[in-house]
């Protein structure tokens, strides 16, 4: 098969050579892209009087075909070709004849694979979106279910303070918020139009770019036409986007793998995402979550690797920014498998109130209130802390809670200590008591809930 650049070469490429060079296996995915790309060039192309309507109207059916052919299984793509638009273009002069040759007036490949790139990671981001807000879904549907479910929270992995589960939880949604706002943003710089920059200096043609980043869908076009076939920045930032999305997901990961663990045992996760051991017959492991926490590790080398091929490159296009579709295209693909399975994941995991109230009982996690209780009755915060310290040295050193310890121990360390304390210490009361915006109480987790529904229908 002639190579789109014959003429100038008197040998054809080498083998070995042209399988190292090719592209089809990995660009093949964006043909309606691709196909689309065409349409719209050519129709600009026709409007500026540069082919003529019936051209125009020969390359249109003939691109449409191949589209309607490859979508329906008619056509394959033919691997031997060098890339997705030497194959569509091939394909179409195979139907129409030479009048297909004319499509690629007032354009090049450079700016042609720009183009595809960016229409089909805004593809991809919308499928990502919806995915993420299906998550957030489950998500606000568990914290409602579980917004008064008491539970212990934790800094440096040590118990910290009474929260609810549902609290906990709306916590991710608020992160995956942060990553709906980053990919919506990504999107906006994305949708700009190349095509029409042409190899790296523009054309002499009359060229209506404007026109064909309309038909496109796309806002504006790209001011520099350097700039617009060297541009990549949008395949790292999505890169980043995923990166960000992956490390959410492998954080919350990390706490369903303890959280399932006997250790803890707050939850227990359905059969349907759980796998056992070919010779521990007892094992229920979960390797979904690992496996998100796994390829975290993979989406990050895709980001690195956009980055570092992207570093020392001059302008305007080198041939090494054919590696920006494989790293972006694998981060991609990660990600939405991840939340493919995360979702249906944390929807269908029972969670196991008793195990989280045990806990809560243990590690003095209410030691915060019982300096609050001190210094809302007139010490200061700071000394309030230091006796609240001194009581729990002598629970652990007697063998006693905090809801033990007689109201005569109590006193013995400050006699403003009353037979209240053992309701301002109540796990129920502490967390209730935090209606502070944001907090952890109840009617603060509920609201947290309807903010992020509103925000997501948004």
């Amino acid at each position: 098969m002639d190579k789109l650049w014959a003429g100038r070469f008197q040998k054809q490429l080498d083998e070995q050579a042209n399988d190292f060079n090719a592209s089809i296996h990995f660009d093949s995915r964006m043909y309606k892209q691709d196909i689309l790309g065409s349409l719209a060039h050519v129709s600009m192309l026709a409007a500026q009087g540069i082919v003529t309507e019936d051209d125009c109207e020969q390359i249109q059916n003939g691109l449409s075909g191949i589209l309607a052919d490859l979508e329906q299984g008619a056509l394959e793509i033919d691997c031997a070709s060098e890339d997705i638009h030497s194959f569509v273009e091939t394909e179409l002069v195979k139907r129409i004849g030479d009048v297909g040759k004319k499509l690629h007036t007032a354009r090049s490949r450079n700016d042609q694979v720009a183009l595809d790139l960016r229409l089909y990671l805004l593809e991809e981001v919308k499928e990502i979106d919806a995915l993420l807000r299906g998550l957030i879904g489950v998500l606000c549907a568990k914290a409602e279910e579980h917004a008064e479910t008491v539970m212990p929270g934790y800094t440096h992995l040590q118990r910290g303070q009474p929260v609810t589960f549902g609290h906990h939880l709306m916590a991710y949604a608020q992160m995956l918020l942060r990553d709906i706002d980053r990919l919506k943003d990504c999107a906006r710089r994305m949708n700009i139009s190349p095509l029409g920059s042409c190899a790296l200096a523009g054309t002499t043609f009359k060229t209506d770019r404007a026109m064909t980043a309309k038909a496109l869908g796309m806002t504006d076009y790209t001011r520099n036409s350097m700039d617009g076939v060297s541009d990549r920045d949008f395949a790292a930032e999505i890169a980043f986007c995923t990166s960000m999305i992956m490390m959410h997901l492998s954080r919350f990961s990390e706490e369903v793998i303890l959280w399932s663990s006997w250790e803890f045992k707050f939850i227990d996760l359905d059969d349907a995402y759980s796998t056992g051991s070919s010779i521990m017959p007892q094992k229920k492991n979960p390797d979904i979550a690992e496996l998100v926490r796994g390829k975290t590790g993979r989406v990050y080398g895709d980001l690195l690797a956009l980055l570092t091929m992207l570093k020392g490159l001059p302008l305007a296009y080198n041939k090494d920014m054919q590696e920006d579709k494989d790293a972006v295209f694998e981060a991609v693909d990660t990600v939405k498998m991840a939340l493919g399975v995360f979702a249906p994941m944390i929807d269908t995991m029972s969670v196991r109130k008793e195990n989280m109230r045990a806990a809560a009982e243990k590690g003095f996690i209410t030691a915060t209130d019982c300096a609050d209780y001190l210094a809302a009755k007139g010490l200061p915060f700071r000394t309030a802390y230091k006796i609240t310290g001194e009581i729990v040295a002598f629970c652990i050193q007697s063998d006693k809670t905090l809801e033990t310890l007689t109201l005569e121990e109590y006193q013995s360390f400050s006699d403003i200590f009353e037979t209240d304390i053992y309701d301002a210490i109540n796990l129920e009361t502490c967390v209730k008591n935090r209606t502070s915006a944001g907090g952890t109480a109840p009617q603060s987790v509920l609201e947290q809930v309807a903010y992020v529904k509103q925000a997501v229908s948004e």
